[in-house]
C-alpha cells in the first residue's frame, strides 16, 4: 500500500484525501503538484523542535510551486496548543496577505497539527491545510480525520472544529529521530486502535513487539498503515462523531482528566493508555473481558514503555475532572467500554462508583500504602 483514500461523500462537509507514505520529503512538491491547488502562498507551521529537523527539506521541497513561502515557527509544548498561539498565526497570515485559496502545511506532531488545522478552519471562515505529521502518534491517529483544536485553560481539545485535510504526507524517515517517549506514546494510540475494532492486529502489534520497539521500517508501515484504514473506516462511517467514531475515545475519558491534572506532564499517548486500563478494568468488571485478556491489556503497556499507574494525584479529583470532559451528554460520561478485545462500544451507564474503582485500580500511590 503507497497511499489510502479517505472519502466521505454523503455528508454536508463531504472530504476526500490522500495518505501517502514515503521514505523522504523529496516527494513532497510532486505531491502537492497533484492537487492543482491554485494558492500562491504556502505557509509552514511548525515547532521550535521540528524547525530544527525538518524545516528546511519542507521549504526546499515547497519552494518551487509557490510565489511565497513563509513559516510560522512557536515553542515547543502542549501548552502552546492554545487560543493566543492561533491568534499569532491569524497576525502572521494577515500581515503576509494570505487569501482564502492559500494553504498552511502542519509540520509536526499532534499539537502542531490540531492547531494548524483549527487556524486554517477559521482563518477567513475556512482555508487548506496539509497535515506532515512527525510524531508516530499524529501518524496513527491525529493527522487522519478532521479534528482539529486546542486546549482551553488546561481543557483539553475544548475548543476546535472538522476541518480535513487536502493530503496527508508520511515521511516513515522521521521516526528514526523521535525520542523514545514520544515513539512510546504513539504505541499507545496503536494498541488502542486495535482493541476498538481488530483483535487480529492488537494480536499483531503484541507478536511484533520486538521489532517493532526496535524500529525496522516495513514493520513500522504496516502498523501505521493498518491504524490509518482502521480509523478511515470508522471516520468515513461517522465523519463528525454523531455514533459510531466516539469509540476511538477508548481510554480517553480518564486519560484526558489525568493529562490536564498532571498539566501535561505525561504525554497524550501514555494518558490514552492509562485510561485505557481504567476502561478494561470497568469492562473487565463487568463480566464482557475475562481475567487473561484483562491483564494482557495491562501488561502490554509495559511491553511498549508506557504507564499501567499514575502518583501524585487525588482519584476524587480525576472523577471530578472527566465531568468537564467534552464528551459528556445530557449530563452522562459517553464512555467508551470494550464488549471483547476488537469490538468497543460507546456506554452511558458507567457511574462514578465504577469509575472510582478503576482509577484506584491504576493508582500508584494507593498500591505503595498497600
Amino acid at each position: 500500500m503507497k497511499s489510502l483514500l479517505v472519502k466521505q461523500e454523503k455528508s454536508q462537509g463531504a472530504f476526500s484525501y490522500e495518505i501517502v507514505w514515503k521514505e523522504s520529503f523529496s516527494e513532497l512538491g510532486a505531491e502537492v503538484k497533484k492537487l492543482q491547488h491554485p494558492a500562491k502562498k504556502a505557509c509552514i507551521v511548525t515547532d521550535s523542535t521540528v524547525a530544527e529537523l525538518y524545516l528546511e527539506q519542507v521549504k526546499q521541497a515547497l519552494e518551487p510551486l509557490f510565489e511565497k513561502v513563509t513559516v510560522f515557527c512557536f515553542p515547543a509544548g502542549e501548552e502552546q496548543k492554545t487560543l493566543q498561539t492561533v491568534q499569532q498565526l491569524y497576525t502572521h497570515l494577515i500581515e503576509e496577505r494570505f487569501e482564502r485559496k492559500d494553504l498552511l502545511f502542519a509540520l509536526g506532531g499532534g499539537v502542531t497539527g490540531d492547531l494548524t488545522g483549527y487556524g486554517a478552519a477559521t482563518y477567513l471562515r475556512g482555508i487548506d491545510f496539509i497535515q506532515l505529521p512527525t510524531t508516530l502518534l499524529a501518524q496513527v491517529d491525529s493527522s487522519i480525520g478532521g479534528k482539529t483544536g486546542v486546549d482551553f485553560d488546561q481543557y483539553k481539545n475544548m475548543v476546535g472544529a472538522f476541518h480535513h485535510p487536502r493530503l496527508v504526507y508520511m515521511n516513515m524517515s522521521v521516526l528514526k529521530t523521535l525520542p523514545d517517549e514520544q515513539f512510546a506514546c504513539g504505541m499507545g494510540e496503536v494498541l488502542k486502535t486495535g482493541l476498538i475494532r481488530d483483535e487480529k492486529f492488537y494480536d499483531w502489534t503484541i507478536n511484533h513487539m520486538g521489532e517493532i520497539m526496535e524500529r525496522i521500517p516495513a514493520v513500522l508501515t504496516k502498523m501505521i498503515q493498518k491504524c490509518c484504514d482502521i480509523k478511515r473506516t470508522v471516520v468515513e462511517h461517522d465523519p463528525t462523531e454523531q455514533g459510531e467514531r466516539a469509540v476511538l475515545n477508548l481510554g480517553h475519558t480518564v486519560g484526558h482528566a489525568i493529562e490536564k491534572l498532571n498539566n501535561f506532564q505525561l504525554g497524550h499517548g501514555q494518558c490514552v493508555a492509562l485510561g485505557t486500563v481504567a476502561a478494561a478494568y470497568i469492562s473487565y468488571r463487568r463480566g464482557y473481558l475475562s481475567t487473561e485478556e484483562f491483564f494482557e491489556i495491562r501488561d502490554m503497556n509495559v511491553g511498549f514503555d508506557l504507564p499501567i499507574t499514575f502518583t501524585g494525584l487525588e482519584p476524587e479529583a480525576i472523577l471530578a475532572a472527566t465531568k468537564s470532559d467534552k464528551k459528556m451528554e445530557n449530563g452522562a460520561v459517553k464512555f467508551v467500554l470494550l464488549e471483547s478485545l476488537g469490538h468497543a462500544v460507546v456506554d452511558h451507564t458507567v457511574t462514578d462508583q465504577e469509575l472510582l474503582e478503576a482509577i484506584n485500580f491504576i493508582n500508584g500511590d494507593r498500591i505503595d500504602e498497600e
